[in-house]
């Protein structure tokens, strides 16, 4: 009997010591909505804007989670039942868990997890724990709820955000901003007048070599009847007369090849062929034999433009006579193939389709297609930014919607360039002078 009852009685004192270590540890909802930031920036739902499978996914485990926390804060609710989850996690770091997981077609780590915990801390700590995110960040909070006095004194407090916010969205931390924009404010002005006698020197002193790079701009320019030579990038003027030196090497090896650049421009990049908007690419890493090449395959770029050009009036033609622009200034560096695949696939999408556009009602109007885009918008200056998946049907919504608003753009952007043009010609009549020097600066 006294063995029953010593039994009895280690199983209470077990039991009490179990509830007081629960309680010591147990989080408020504020605290465990506090704790569960890094997991809320990993896998919220308006970070997969373009992934619509992720985001509906998240979007229904966060519901089904939100309701598991609430009630583990009722008071008095036992019926817990075992909650499966999956989330498609923003982290591309390898995860060395033993939680389920596998990759998404677009790169997102897909995390399952089952919730079977009865408190708020042992269920963020599965959380987190199951997603490979940290919880050390969990030690320094107040696991004790604050008295309601505390709580009601920060209501109005300014938002801060976690340090993690801004390393799962890539946002700029606003105090590091503006801790910089003091530090500059206080310094700029000395580190100028530091650096003008530098800066006076080496501006003289480059002098001749800006020089230099013109004079071989227009020899070549004229020597081969281009209308203009570019640069991609923002190399340095040596770079710039180096890459000029080759090609003027090129046209004294080979000039035959060269026969049919008249009339186009010439721009230096990171690759080698015709862009979207007509221009001969030499890729600054390629050597004679690849420039060579692309010189002699210029007959066969002009005909797929010939291609290129009548697939986008086919395209105009569907869309009621809407016209099908480049604009290279906004749109990413495609070469000619590129872009011809992205305007074929999406004419065969508006084909099969058969939108009912009025023929010519569109007239006057402008789009771009773009392939990194899920949803057509409206640009300023009055051209529609049309994604190369989008629905028909939204298309053809959108466009209609939008119609007026974008004829008043493009009437705005008309004005501006008129009101430009005028002012262009205003200053010609005295034009300034730039310390002294009226060379093109690079």
């Amino acid at each position: 009997m006294f063995c029953c009852l010593r039994a009895v009685r280690r199983l209470c004192l077990e039991k009490i010591l179990l509830q007081c270590i629960l309680q010591s540890r147990t989080l408020s909802g504020a605290d465990a909505i506090n704790a569960l930031r890094p997991f809320y920036f990993a896998v919220h739902p308006d970070f997969f804007g373009q992934h619509p499978k992720e985001r509906e996914v998240n979007e229904n485990s966060l519901k089904r989670l939100n309701g598991y926390l609430e009630n583990l804060q009722k008071p008095g609710f036992r019926s817990f039942k075992p909650t499966q989850l999956t989330f498609y996690v923003r982290e591309r770091e390898p995860n060395s868990s033993n939680v389920q997981e596998s990759f998404s077609a677009s790169g997102f780590r897909a995390v399952s997890f089952t919730l079977h915990t009865r408190d708020l801390l042992s269920t963020v700590l599965d959380i987190l724990n199951s997603c490979s995110l940290s919880t050390e960040h969990i030690q320094s909070l107040n696991v004790n709820s604050q008295t309601h006095k505390e709580a009601k004194s920060t209501v109005n407090r300014p938002i801060k955000w976690d340090k993690t916010y801004y390393s799962f969205t890539g946002f700029k931390d606003p105090e590091e901003e503006l801790e910089q924009a003091q530090r500059v404010e206080t310094t700029l002005i000395s580190w100028l007048d530091d650096n003008e006698a530098s800066a006076v020197k080496k501006l003289k002193k480059s002098l001749p070599l800006r020089k230099e790079l013109e004079r071989l701009k227009f020899e070549l320019s004229h020597q081969l009847e281009l209308s203009d030579i570019r640069w991609q990038r923002s190399w340095g003027i040596a770079h710039r007369c180096s890459q000029l030196h080759s090609l003027g090497r090129l046209v004294q090896q080979r000039p035959e090849v060269l026969k049919n650049v008249k009339g186009r421009t010439v721009v230096f990049t990171d690759r080698s062929g015709m862009s979207a908007a007509g221009h001969i690419m030499l890729g600054t890493m390629d050597v004679h034999h690849h420039w060579t090449k692309i010189f002699e395959r210029l007959p066969n770029y002009y005909k797929l433009q010939k291609r290129l050009l009548f697939l986008e009036d086919r395209i105009s033609q569907i869309l009621g006579g809407i016209q099908v622009i480049y604009i290279e200034e906004l749109q990413p560096l495609l070469t000619l193939e590129e872009y011809y695949e992205t305007l074929d696939s999406f004419y065969n999408k508006l084909r099969d389709s058969r939108l009912p556009f009025h023929p010519r009602s569109l007239r006057g109007l402008q789009m771009i297609l773009e392939s990194d885009r899920y949803a057509p918008s409206l640009h300023e200056f009055g051209h529609f930014t049309i994604p190369t998946v989008c629905d028909p049907a939204t298309l053809q919504w959108f466009i209609f919607a939008k119609a007026q608003e974008a004829r008043e753009n493009l009437k705005r952007k008309e004005e501006g360039i008129v009101e430009q043009s005028a002012n262009a010609c205003g200053s010609c009549v005295h034009p300034p002078s730039v310390m002294g020097y009226s060379g093109t600066i690079y």
